[in-house]
């Protein structure tokens, strides 16, 4: 059974935070990141987050693809406007690391780490990854995306043969499958709360 995520049910959960306050989910789309811009608008809210349970042309850093098999990760990109200038983007990747790093620690008895800029690892091997981009607005606080992979649900043979010693994925580590709508929602309040205070906004 395919385990599917609700947005309607993501939202309710989580109450009055920032982050997820609107939720959307594409059954499958090129890339979070470039698909969140399509519906991003000046005056749209911060805090937009758009999950696909299929990405076609998932991006990673320096331009590497992200594999991301159907409905076994979560896959999804975070509309801010953190008020930050463009030159510090790097606080915001910073900021998601961190945070999924986190949010691994206190769901599973797991021991992440980081491998600057952009990387989770368990056991050396890849679980996450982030890719922040920020584009210029005129007359509006600059845009910024945090667009954030999660290998959950994957086996080995799920990775392509060249990524299988380099990638792993919670449910590898645990030896047991994980609920990804219940890790969403926990992942998706520690960035809320980790970034109101970094970011100081609501």
């Amino acid at each position: 059974m395919l385990d599917r995520l609700v947005g309607s049910e993501l939202q309710a959960n989580l109450g009055s935070a920032g982050i997820g306050r609107e939720i959307i989910v594409l059954e499958q789309t090129g890339s979070t990141n470039d698909a969140i811009l399509q519906v991003a608008t000046a005056d749209l809210n911060e805090g937009l987050v758009l999950f696909a349970e299929h990405q076609t042309a998932g991006r990673g850093q320096r331009g590497n693809r992200w594999e991301s098999a159907a409905g076994k990760g979560l896959w999804f990109s975070i509309l801010l406007r953190p008020g930050i200038d463009l030159a510090s983007s790097a606080q915001l990747t910073a900021w998601a690391a961190e945070a999924i790093s986190s949010a691994i620690q206190n769901e599973f008895p797991l021991a992440p780490r980081i491998k600057p800029p952009n990387d989770v690892q368990i056991d050396e091997r890849k679980v996450a990854g982030v890719l922040v981009e920020m584009r210029a607005q005129k007359n509006a606080p600059h845009l910024a995306v945090a667009g954030i992979g999660v290998n959950v649900n994957q086996s080995r043979e799920d990775f392509p043969k060249e990524l299988q010693s380099r990638a792993i994925s919670l449910a590898m580590a645990l030896g047991k499958q994980v609920d990804r709508q219940k890790f969403a929602i926990a992942l998706l309040r520690k960035l809320d709360r980790s970034y109101r205070e970094l970011f100081g906004t609501s």
